[in-house]
């Protein structure tokens, strides 16, 4: 495999990498070594990628404006902030971290992402889209605050435009600072192939086609009526009729000087340009074409999915799929079956489509099928709307991202009685992505808000009778949550049945059990192993699949917490405010006063690593939650429940 073309493959040359110990190692090198370590970085990432995972594509597009960003600027002084940051992998090679590359996505190793704690060169921690102006220009206007002259660089790809935060921060620029540069890092994708009109206004910046057919015109009109006089006119026609047809115009407005577009793998042209940008004192917007997953043929041809992906051979670019499937493909699948049956079922995403897998569903059903680009919130009221008007819309949307939705699904969804259908995939933790990625805060953000109906599924089974379920609920919103990966493995039905709202089921029921476990969802299979080590020291359990988490099944919880010495939930989501804490509530409320044990994520930003590895860590493994059991019947007074 051969990335690219080394310009030392003619002969050996000594690795450049191996002496890039910070930013000042890139300026030193001549300009006539920058092909080759661009070469190196590459190989690199490509290599040390196919056994970590990672966000291969994104950062095979950006490794010459990388190089040229640490030639021209001097972070930490200067500060270089990258919109959603999953793109920084060369930003950290070049910056002193090399040598852990390795490392990267892995328990105690680099974050996939910036983290500000990891490193000074790492002027902002990010993880979600539509960051990166907002937080520049901040520190831009607290730079002119402080009398500083250091620079303030953007880094936003052309699917981060379509984000709110972005454009509010683009309308406040020229009135907040005169020194601020963007960089719009134009490749055509976000992670699926980008939509709406300002992907299609950027192909304009490109191809300016207007102003192409007026050249072309005025050649033909010059080419039939020669002479000065007439040549003169129509080149000032020309100019004329730019100025108001030009696209240009848009950043014109906004106060932005537009350079551009360039090519973004040009490192020369690059760094020649940004020095230019440097010099003037002046609001600026650099337009750069890149190739996502440049320089790997397999992530050229395939950048969704080589955009996030796990480990893979590198002369193929093959992946290991899992023996099941995913929990995102059951969604997808029972999705657009269901929609077969039901001309009103509409699905939506935001940029995701691959990702919560409804391809499945606009394969099907093409015209039934809204992708409103990084725009979260947008794609909620949207959905509103529709369910506003007689149809069922189904919104899904990673649990990490649909944080942005929580206004939208108060105040729009819930306050109206609308039946829209909030899908959250990657609920619980998103293991090797870390804090910015795992979906803990959903059920404590969400299960305050009245009229809403939330379930988790135990498995993928359960998971399309529930998508059966909301079908049905068409006086008031939903929300379900389900994990990332693959699902247990069961069995599909065939004509999956809904399951009355509220309604939980016993998977256990032990007479005279001392221990009643109530889990929510994935849980469920740590419920089972929990029980029989409980068995093994003598305490028998019962055990409860709870479905709901609003409205809860408040007859089965009370019976179980009056037959038994000790309720525990069981979470994948943080304890505060989580299901565990609805139980509480609902304990109180009944005057109920049982012993309850919530467990579930700690108070905190969980790190990233292995699933197994952050569960040992935080005591969530079935051998730990059982010792937290036995301890705390061992506190219980044993009248305490008589």
């Amino acid at each position: 495999m051969n990335p690219m073309d080394s310009p030392c493959s003619e002969q050996p040359c000594a690795s450049l990498l191996a002496g890039i110990h910070s930013p000042a190692d890139v300026k030193a090198l001549p300009e006539k070594n920058l092909p080759q370590l661009a070469t190196e970085v590459r190989e690199l990432l490509i290599n040390t990628l196919s056994h970590t995972g990672g966000h291969l594509a994104p950062n095979l597009g950006v490794v010459e404006l990388c190089i040229a960003l640490h030639r021209v600027f001097e972070t930490p002084r200067d500060k270089i902030l990258f919109d959603v940051s999953h793109q920084s992998y060369v930003h950290k090679i070049l910056t002193g971290r090399v040598d852990r590359m390795s490392t990267i996505r892995q328990f105690g190793g680099l974050s996939g992402f910036t983290k500000r704690s990891e490193s000074v060169h790492d002027a902002y921690g990010a993880g979600h889209a539509g960051t990166a102006l907002s937080a520049a220009l901040g520190m831009a206007a607290a730079r002119d605050l402080s009398g500083e002259d250091y620079h303030v660089v953007a880094v936003a790809g052309d699917g981060a435009f379509t984000c709110g935060t972005t454009l509010e921060a683009l309308n406040s620029i020229a009135s907040t600072t005169r020194r601020f540069i963007v960089i719009l890092n134009d490749n055509e994708w976000s992670i699926d192939k980008n939509v709406g009109a300002l992907s299609r206004y950027f192909s304009s910046l490109q191809e300016t086609q207007a102003y192409t057919w007026l050249k072309e015109r005025a050649n033909y009109f010059l080419q039939n009526l020669a002479g000065d006089k007439t040549r003169e006119q129509a080149l000032r026609l020309m100019t004329a009729a730019r100025s108001l047809i030009s696209p240009l115009s848009f950043f014109r407005e906004l106060g932005l000087t537009y350079y551009g577009p360039i090519d973004g793998h040009d490192i020369r042209r690059l760094e020649r340009v940004l020095r230019l940008i440097a010099r003037h004192n002046e609001p600026a917007i650099l337009h750069i074409i890149t190739r996502k997953g440049k320089g790997y043929e397999p992530a050229m041809q395939n950048p969704t999915k080589f955009h996030g992906v796990g480990e893979y051979d590198v002369e193929s670019g093959k992946t290991n799929r899992g023996a099941h499937l995913t929990y995102s493909e059951v969604f997808g699948r029972c999705l657009a079956d269901m929609a077969e049956q039901d001309d009103k079922v509409l699905a939506l995403t935001a940029a995701m489509p691959s990702g919560t897998k409804l391809d499945i569903f606009r394969e099907r059903h093409p015209k039934r099928f809204f992708d409103v680009g990084i725009a979260e919130e947008h794609a909620a009221i949207f959905s509103c709307g529709l369910a506003a008007q007689g149809y069922k819309p189904y919104l899904a949307i990673y649990s990490t991202f649909m944080q942005r939705c929580v206004d939208m699904i108060e105040h729009d969804a819930a306050l109206q009685n609308l039946p829209v259908r909030f899908c959250m995939d990657r609920a619980g933790l998103s293991p090797d992505d870390g804090p910015t990625h795992h979906g803990l805060f959903d059920i404590a953000m969400l299960r305050a808000i009245p009229n809403l109906v939330m379930m988790q599924p135990k498995d993928e089974a359960e998971l399309c009778c529930m998508l059966a379920t909301m079908n049905g609920i068409n006086d008031r919103p939903c929300a379900i949550r389900y994990p990332r990966g693959e699902g247990e493995g069961v069995s599909l039905p065939e004509h999956p049945q809904p399951i009355p709202v509220g309604r939980a089921e016993f998977l256990h029921d032990e007479p005279g059990a001392t221990v009643a476990l109530v889990a929510l969802g994935n849980m469920n299979h740590l419920a089972v192993q929990i029980r029989e080590l409980l068995a093994q020291r003598g305490v028998p359990a019962c055990h409860i699949n709870a479905r709901f988490i609003k409205p809860l099944d408040e007859a089965c919880l009370l019976r179980a917490a009056g037959q038994c010495r000790l309720l525990v939930t069981l979470e994948d989501h943080v304890v505060a405010g989580g299901f565990g804490s609805a139980v509480g509530e609902m304990l109180q409320r009944a005057h109920v006063s049982a012993d309850l044990l919530c467990i579930g994520w700690p108070d905190a930003f969980v790190e990233h690593g292995k699933l197994h590895q952050l569960r040992e860590l935080h005591g969530l493994t079935p051998q730990a939650i059982s010792v937290r059991i036995l301890q705390r019947l061992q506190s219980i007074p044993s009248s305490h429940h008589d």
